[in-house]
């Protein structure tokens, strides 16, 4: 294991558990002690954690991975999913797009697609994103015409926030938002960790026919403190599993339809 995979794990960690030990990192990675305080000394370094004494801490209560990290965290579910996605979605729909890991595996699902082929000089994708790193990406991809709203980055998760997303977006109609969530619950339906990211997937979410929210298992029955919608106004949930009963009673109830995205 290198010392960027090291440093991926520790950081999931730090995010699940809030603190840990020395001791902890030397056992769980199989390393010596003084590769562990290394490793601890190089993310307080990064600021991505703070160091204590014996170990290390979260941030804050709200401690967020940064995106780079957050690449390897449930692979095979976000590419699971981010193929169910892309075989909802017509050929020719314009498509909104917040960010985060399992949006952009559906962007670029959708970049590779067949059925996304370019005909009369017409896209056979148009995606509207405040996520810098999707447009990036998809820039390159002759079958994708790509829309960036205003905004100012986020550095976190390279999503554009503030009043400029929502005026950017004010003369636009999209037929599908694909929304990416840290939580989603019958009680407070889909949720972020930031306010500014959640009133940006909030503007996205309004201006679309229907709204997809692709989260793995993780992210349900969860709830994180900034809301984007109410359940109810979710069309469809794609996840990489089958709900529990009393959660799927619930999004049954709120008219969301649960795909269960078949891993390979």
């Amino acid at each position: 294991m290198n010392q960027q995979q090291r440093l991926n794990i520790l950081l999931e960690m730090v995010s699940e558990r809030g603190n840990v030990s020395i001791g902890d990192v030397s056992e769980q990675l199989s390393v010596s002690t003084a590769t562990a305080r290394r490793d601890l000394n190089t993310l307080a370094e990064q600021r991505l954690v703070t160091r204590t004494h014996g170990g290390a801490a979260a941030l804050g209560s709200g401690y967020e991975l940064p995106l780079q990290y957050k690449i390897a965290r449930q692979a095979d579910a976000k590419l699971a999913i981010a193929r169910a996605v892309e075989r909802l979605i017509p050929s020719g729909a314009t498509v909104g797009m917040n960010g985060g890991t399992t949006v952009t595996e559906v962007a670029r699902a959708l970049g590779r697609s067949d059925r996304m082929t370019s005909v009369g000089g017409e896209p056979g994708v148009t995606i509207v994103t405040n996520a810098l790193n999707i447009a990036f990406e998809s820039s390159v991809r002759e079958n994708v015409k790509i829309v960036v709203t205003g905004g100012v980055p986020r550095r976190q998760s390279y999503e554009l926030i503030g009043p400029l997303v929502g005026r950017s977006l004010q003369d636009f109609s999209l037929d599908v938002a694909v929304l990416g969530v840290d939580g989603l619950t019958a009680e407070f339906g889909a949720t972020t960790l930031h306010e500014g990211e959640a009133d940006a997937s909030r503007q996205i979410s309004r201006l679309a026919r229907r709204v997809v929210v692709a989260a793995d298992q993780t992210k349900i029955g969860r709830s994180t403190f900034a809301r984007i919608c109410a359940l109810d106004d979710v069309d469809v949930l794609v996840t990489d599993g089958v709900l529990p009963a009393r959660i799927a009673a619930q999004f049954d109830k709120a008219g969301v339809e649960v795909v269960v995205a078949p891993l390979r």
